[in-house]
């Protein structure tokens, strides 16, 4: 009797194995794989079609064993639940760092938390579980934040409150320049009586949006002392304009560090019948969904939110790979959008 044979199993591709029948070397292959930006189009194209053609399927826990790498990084937000889900300038952000994680094999753990009593996100984030981490939303008392770049590479979106030495990646937008022009642009329509809704004192953002509004109205020579501060959301704009209009009621405009605080500071002003923009113009800050959400649509100063968030994860990346020509410092452009409000 003749035993049937059992055929043998297909060898399995292997990277060395995709290296060879697209031409390039190993390592070619495995900073398409990895998602690194330094490798040519071309030669992408030549390493994917070679990829499908063998249907070589990356194995990731290996890799990881051998490079003591997760292929995983953190969003750090010290932020509460609430205004993380509640402000459309953060989904904005995410969506473009999923967009260029999704060109990698790197995926995406969410860290939200405005305080970390105790340190468990640091524990986390120490422990080996990511191999770099995106902070954004950062405020002055984010001490458990402070010391991250120690552990792993880290990029900011916003210029870190915490650090100012010229070792710190991050991505922001000239946030000064930005309220400037929202401000100037109330001056030029003739306003001369502007008060302000900061965002928070604590954040740079905040504090850059309130010198670039003392800026331009000193070089106007006219007052700047009609302030109240604002936390980036809707309630807490919505007091802050109460404040402003009680103590400075003679007001003619109103720029706010925000869209969503400005939906709040227009709900105050439409309940105390002030209309806008003919009793007083409006300028706010971002240029969200929630410019155009209220009856009245939002001037505002746009940000590229969602090209930052690419950004940064584009840096992060690179920074991973062992790219050591990264910028540190890395500033987007501002423009005003000119709606009904102003």
């Amino acid at each position: 009797m003749t035993m049937g044979t059992r055929s043998a199993r297909p060898p399995q591709p292997t990277l060395e194995m995709v290296a060879a029948a697209a031409g390039v070397s190993r390592a070619t292959v495995s900073r398409v794989v990895n998602g690194s930006p330094k490798v040519r189009p071309e030669v992408v194209e030549s390493v994917q079609a070679a990829i499908e053609q063998l249907n070589y399927v990356p194995n990731r826990a290996a890799r990881s064993l051998a490079s003591h790498q997760t292929q995983s990084v953190a969003l750090v937000v010290p932020e509460d639940m609430t205004k993380f889900f509640g402000d459309p300038y953060f989904a904005a952000v995410v969506q473009g760092i999923t967009q260029r994680l999704d060109e990698s094999d790197y995926t995406l753990n969410l860290l939200v938390a405005s305080s970390d009593p105790r340190h468990k996100t640091m524990r986390y984030l120490r422990s080996g579980n990511v191999d770099g981490a995106l902070v954004i939303s950062h405020h002055t008392g984010d001490d458990f934040v402070a010391n991250l770049e120690s552990t792993m590479p880290v990029v900011f979106g916003g210029r870190p409150t915490n650090h100012s030495g010229a070792d710190n990646y991050f991505v922001d937008v000239d946030n000064v320049a930005g309220a400037i022009s929202g401000v100037q642009h109330l001056i030029d329509i003739g306003r001369h009586r502007v008060g302000t809704i900061t965002g928070p004192v604590d954040m740079p953002a905040g504090i850059d949006r309130l010198n670039g509004f003392r800026h331009a109205l000193g070089q106007a020579g006219l007052p700047a002392d009609a302030v109240e501060h604002g936390d980036f959301t809707a309630a807490g704009a919505a007091a802050a304009t109460r404040r402003l209009l009680e103590r400075s009621p003679d007001i003619d405009a109103l720029f706010v560090a925000s869209d969503l605080m400005a939906v709040g500071s227009m709900g105050v002003l439409a309940e105390l019948g002030r209309a806008v923009p003919r009793d007083i113009a409006v300028v706010a800050f971002d240029d969200s969904p929630a410019a155009l959400s209220g009856p009245i649509s939002l001037t505002t100063v746009s940000q590229p939110s969602k090209e930052m968030g690419f950004a940064m994860a584009d840096l992060l990346l690179r920074l991973l790979a062992g790219d050591d020509a990264v910028p540190h410092h890395n500033i987007m452009p501002t423009r005003l959008v000119l709606r009904d409000s102003a």
